[in-house]
């Protein structure tokens, strides 16, 4: 059974870690109070971190929830001072139990240099179960968002200078550490509930194991390149700077209703919308870096590509060769990316296509020790085994596909 021993990090140790770095704090919040319950807390919290906010009223601050994930739980805060300006900054509170599956050490080490080059929030403070970061007036893009060509693009390049950030520490890949970490935990496993057991007791590590080894050696002879990746740039994570009248959402609308409503038009129309939005003012953000690591580059864009699936986990959404050609060649050559060799597409293609299969290990994985230790009301467990049989279905495919490509001489782009 997962224990105490087993946390990949802890708390209290980080916060004090950066005591000297950013402001911290010891205090923690309860993540399951109600908003008028949590207020007060949080209060306590701005003023241990931020002394000059310590002579101010409980009235002085507002408190608002942005979102509510698995793994955190997002509340802007709002601070009138004393010259009538108003502060706005984002709390993070980590779900329960995440410290089983996410190392908030390497998150923390890596936001200062990701902010320097441009992504995601400043870290503002750091407290025993949670960061305090800049707040970002923007939008959280959708599934269907991220398959408008225009949009794809911006990501891709964006995504190859995430790629670029140089962040202190070891450099060593940490896909196989990772999942090695989960398949341990994974496989030793509880469960109290007798309808949870039965569904467990299904799964064949045995299976498992070799599947993982598997692939692992057929990766490894990709030779991938090692970047810092986000690993985890689901649509959740994508954010789209809007201005103070919201221009982006009724633009969105006014596309939609203006358009006969079919499909094409509809998509056309949007495209239109975010072609405007990307030549002008307007920014594209990566956040929540929380899975963030050195990684192998065709884990993190193949990775992404799963997530075209959307919450629903559609994987007939996933993109077609074609699709991903213009998402590589606006990662390959932003800037010219009509001259990408037909070479390097195909290394790409194969390199994503081979670590999109490692990106259903990798969750599938994850979803077993999240429904041992998580306490949101979620089926963890169907996730599994949604994951893995998508695993399953696609693993022959792409092992034609990596066995075709090794039959002659390659080298990655």
């Amino acid at each position: 059974m997962v224990g105490a021993a087993e946390k990949i990090w802890n708390a209290a140790a980080v916060a004090e870690s950066h005591r000297s770095e950013i402001p911290s704090s010891s205090l923690t919040i309860n993540h399951s109070l109600s908003l008028p319950d949590m207020k007060p807390r949080i209060v306590d919290l701005c003023k241990d971190l931020f002394k000059q906010w310590s002579n101010l009223d409980e009235s002085d601050f507002s408190l608002e929830t942005v979102s509510g994930g698995i793994t955190n739980l997002l509340l802007k805060v709002s601070v009138r001072e004393k010259d009538g300006t108003t502060v706005n900054m984002t709390i993070r509170l980590y779900g329960p139990n995440t410290e089983y599956v996410i190392n908030r050490e390497r998150e923390l080490q890596a936001i200062p240099y990701l902010s320097a080059a441009g992504f995601g929030a400043k870290l503002l403070g750091v407290f025993g179960n949670g960061m305090v970061q800049s707040f970002i007036n923007a939008r959280t893009l959708t599934p269907s968002d991220m398959r408008m060509p225009k949009l794809m693009s911006e990501i891709a390049k964006q995504l190859r200078k995430f790629h670029e950030v140089e962040v202190p520490g070891s450099r060593e890949p940490q896909l196989w550490v990772d999942i090695s970490k989960f398949f341990d935990r994974a496989s030793s496993l509880k469960f109290d509930d007798k309808e949870k057991q039965k569904k467990y007791d299904m799964v064949s590590f045995g299976e498992i194991h070799k599947e993982i080894s598997d692939l692992k050696e057929m990766t490894d002879r990709l030779d991938a390149p090692v970047v810092y990746a986000h690993n985890d740039l689901l649509s959740g994570n994508l954010m789209l700077n809007d201005d103070e009248d919201g221009k982006i959402y009724l633009l969105g609308q006014f596309a939609e209703k203006f358009f006969d409503g079919s499909r094409r038009n509809v998509i056309k129309a949007s495209d239109k919308v975010i072609t405007l939005l990307l030549t002008s003012r307007y920014k594209l953000y990566f956040i929540d870096f929380e899975y963030g690591s050195y990684n192998y580059r065709g884990f993190d864009i193949g990775n992404h590509f799963n997530e075209y699936a959307g919450y629903d986990c559609d994987y007939s959404l996933y993109p077609s060769k074609d699709v991903q050609y213009h998402f590589f060649r606006h990662y390959l050559k932003p800037e010219r990316p009509n001259e990408v060799p037909d070479k390097d597409l195909e290394a790409l293609y194969v390199e994503t296509n081979s670590y999109m299969l490692a990106s259903h290990l990798y969750w599938a994985l994850w979803a077993l020790i999240q429904a041992k230790m998580s306490p949101i009301d979620f089926d963890y467990l169907g996730y599994f085994f949604l994951r893995y049989n998508e695993y399953k279905k696609q693993k022959d495919r792409c092992f034609v596909l990596a066995q075709s490509y090794f039959s002659t001489s390659h080298t990655a782009p």
